[in-house]
């Protein structure tokens, strides 16, 4: 087990060798269904070793990857680079601090991070801050279901059976922190992805 940076989001499996590309094998997919357009300005929010930046690079006018591991970003940088990809910063830091350290955004993506936030109602007040007025937020986590009956290439994965959320309950932690909810993108039995924007009393 690899040692985690002091206020790691504790519960967020990283990937293993092939596991995650396996789980995503057409990430820019994923993106176009939750909202991501050509133009936007995006932060990927605990953008881990950069699976999905590269895709939204690959789209956006521009894209903020912060994490807290500095191990991760750099694996990060080199997979952008290595693909020739130039518009993106690299942004070491918390996520509570989303609007210190970028923004503001049209489009704000969480993969695989937010069953594992202490305090997610504060979390998604820092993500309103940090969005446009008419910006989106979107989260791709885990169905809850037992993490036995998620297997990815023949494992059982992604984050414990008692940390995973309902759809219900990851609504009840945005909505209302000047966020609402839009809708909700099943992809397969194992993820799922809501999409919220900032709520007309935010953008007044």
């Amino acid at each position: 087990m690899t040692d985690r940076p002091d206020k790691f989001f504790q519960g967020t499996e990283m990937p293993t060798a092939g596991w995650w590309e396996a789980l995503w094998s057409h990430p820019a997919g994923v993106l176009v269904a939750v909202g991501l357009r050509s133009g936007m300005t995006v932060i990927d929010l605990c953008s881990g070793d950069g699976w999905f930046t590269l895709q939204i690079a690959k789209v956006a006018r521009h894209v903020s990857a912060i994490d807290i591991d500095t191990n991760l970003l750099e694996i990060a940088r080199h997979r952008l680079v290595e693909s020739g990809v130039t518009n993106c910063d690299f942004i070491a830091g918390d996520a509570y601090d989303i609007v210190k350290l970028a923004g503001p955004a049209d489009f704000v993506f969480m993969a695989n991070a937010f069953h594992g936030v202490p305090d997610r109602s504060r979390l998604a007040q820092a993500v309103a801050s940090a969005l446009k007025a008419d910006g989106y937020f979107a989260i791709v986590n885990w169905h809850k279901r037992s993490r036995e009956e998620t297997p990815i290439l023949g494992e059982p994965r992604g984050p414990k059976t008692e940390l995973r959320m309902s759809p219900e309950e990851t609504i009840e932690s945005v909505e209302g922190r000047g966020l609402k909810y839009k809708r909700l993108s099943k992809y397969r039995p194992i993820t799922m992805a809501l999409c919220f924007s900032v709520s007309a009393h935010e953008s007044q």
